[in-house]
């Protein structure tokens, strides 16, 4: 069962509530209601399961991440949500299988990312999947659009790994990537 026709009620409910409180003249208890509907919103916005699967992924967790993420039903994501799963699974898929990695990642890219960064990091797993593919012009593109899109700096170091590994392929292989 999709959760959201159980969150969205509620929230709907605790607004109205809230509302109800304010017009009695119980503004304390009203604007306690106003941060409990608050909470109610975001949780039925973002995916508690989705959420905890990136901050297992972050800690280098990759089995938890995994448990996370297989808790997730991708078809009760919302659009943009969805393709963070497509993202998370494609990233926690490359170590086992590159094939179906790049499928996830690619797909994570077509449904959309919100933020620029997030789209270099798939670009950057793709630029990995494709140097290991033994396709170094498609990976140095990829970079070269990582680079683009990564205007926070946030993997200026995993990009010149890669690029290190894309001129050496031993090393990429030794590394285990």
């Amino acid at each position: 069962m999709d959760t959201r026709f159980i969150k969205i009620p509620l929230a709907a409910a605790s607004l109205a509530y809230a509302i109800h409180l304010f017009m009695k003249g119980h503004v304390g208890s009203g604007v306690g209601m106003v941060l409990v509907t608050v909470v109610l919103v975001l949780v039925t916005l973002q995916s508690m399961r989705l959420l905890m699967a990136f901050v297992s992924l972050r800690q280098q967790k990759m089995d938890d991440a995994r448990k996370w993420i297989g808790r997730v039903n991708p078809k009760h994501l919302w659009p943009r949500r969805r393709g963070y799963w497509y993202f998370l699974s494609g990233s926690l898929m490359m170590e086992h299988n590159m094939n179906d990695a790049e499928k996830l990642l690619k797909e994570s890219l077509e449904v959309g990312l919100k933020q620029d960064h997030d789209k270099a990091a798939v670009k950057l797993n793709l630029a990995v999947v494709a140097s290991a593919k033994r396709k170094p012009k498609l990976a140095k593109a990829l970079l070269v659009e990582c680079k683009r899109l990564d205007t926070k700096g946030m993997l200026k170091k995993d990009i010149k790994q890669v690029e290190a590994a894309i001129r050496n392929p031993a090393q990429m292989r030794m590394r285990g990537r």
